[in-house]
């Protein structure tokens, strides 16, 4: 949850979601309407950053970051933990405590802080010229580009990728777990898993029909369940996970966070970032990365993988599933 610096005693801050709303607006509102500011001299966005993270006692590598982030605020507001580790020369644990420090709950949540004030920056920069000047849906794409570069550059090494795959693919039945906005990752990911594997069951509730689904699934036979945890993570997804581990499943998880109680509580995760640009989060890289381990799945056992995708295609054939291209 976002701080309430610099508001008044019993003023609730918005939401992070509620700023993005506000600074990524495709059509701007025009002056004098219901959100008119009152008179008097915009705060500069440096003076906003400091004000942001001013007021708390920083040790000498927390002050590198914040010094970092104010003077490159347009680049660090949109980077991720990793990214703006690597610029300050800190490890990803000391972001995190820098982001607690100055009163978040965690990184995701001090970079939704920063992006407004990033983007008043950049629209109100004197030397950049209106045709230069990308507009919100086109910085957003540009965002999810750097998440693909990302998890293209951590590609690199596809062992993980296989090995997970393979394990996977063993494991019958297979749980696929997400639940609130993850859960339509997680159908995407189901519905593809049946065409090559022979039991996949889906999980999108929490609480105890979560439970029971995944201790049935255990008793099955099962060894793995596959979670997906997008933002905003969820207490009960972190109850779910934590089931799943005291039936005696192990947990792989696709998340955006290399840290957090998410990633602790996995026996293997994986990230890739999010956009985040937008009023609501976008899921490109995320999406990928399912699809890779589709591909390992698929790989894992190719003979099966055929079988089954030719079966498919024949009761495609007889039900007319499809329309002729």
């Amino acid at each position: 949850m976002l701080s309430a610096v610099g508001r008044e005693r019993g003023t609730p801050a918005p939401s992070g979601q509620q700023a993005r709303a506000q600074a990524s607006a495709i059509t701007p509102g025009k002056p004098g309407g219901p959100g008119k500011r009152p008179p008097g001299p915009e705060p500069l966005p440096a003076d906003r950053v400091r004000t942001l993270l001013g007021g708390h006692r920083l040790s000498p590598g927390q002050r590198r970051i914040a010094q970092y982030i104010t003077d490159h605020l347009t680049e660090a507001a949109f980077l991720s933990i990793t990214d703006l580790a690597d610029r300050v020369g800190v490890s990803q644990p000391s972001v995190t405590r820098f982001a607690v420090s100055v009163g978040f709950s965690g990184y995701p949540a001090l970079r939704e802080a920063l992006q407004p004030i990033a983007l008043s920056a950049v629209a109100a920069s004197p030397g950049a010229r209106e045709e230069d000047r990308r507009n919100e849906l086109q910085a957003a794409v540009d965002a999810e580009i750097e998440n693909l570069e990302s998890l293209r550059r951590a590609f690199t090494d596809t062992d993980r990728v296989v090995e997970i795959g393979r394990e996977l693919a063993r494991s019958v039945p297979l749980t696929i777990l997400g639940l609130r906005i993850s859960v339509s990752l997680a159908e995407y990911f189901a519905y593809a898993a049946k065409r090559i594997h022979p039991d996949v069951r889906l999980v999108s509730r929490g609480g105890s029909v979560a439970y029971d689904a995944l201790l049935q699934s255990r008793e099955a036979g099962g060894t793995w369940v596959l979670a997906f945890a997008m933002p905003r993570h969820s207490n009960e997804m972190l109850a779910a996970m934590r089931a799943a581990r005291s039936t005696g499943l192990r947990v792989a998880l696709i998340t955006e966070a290399s840290l957090g109680p998410l990633a602790e509580e996995a026996d293997v995760a994986f990230t890739a970032g999010t956009g985040s640009r937008l009023v609501f989060d976008s899921y490109a890289a995320p999406g990928v990365l399912s699809a890779a381990i589709l591909q390992a799945m698929a790989d894992a056992d190719p003979e099966r993988t055929q079988t089954r995708l030719e079966k498919y295609e024949q009761a495609a054939e007889q039900h007319d599933f499809f329309l002729d291209d």
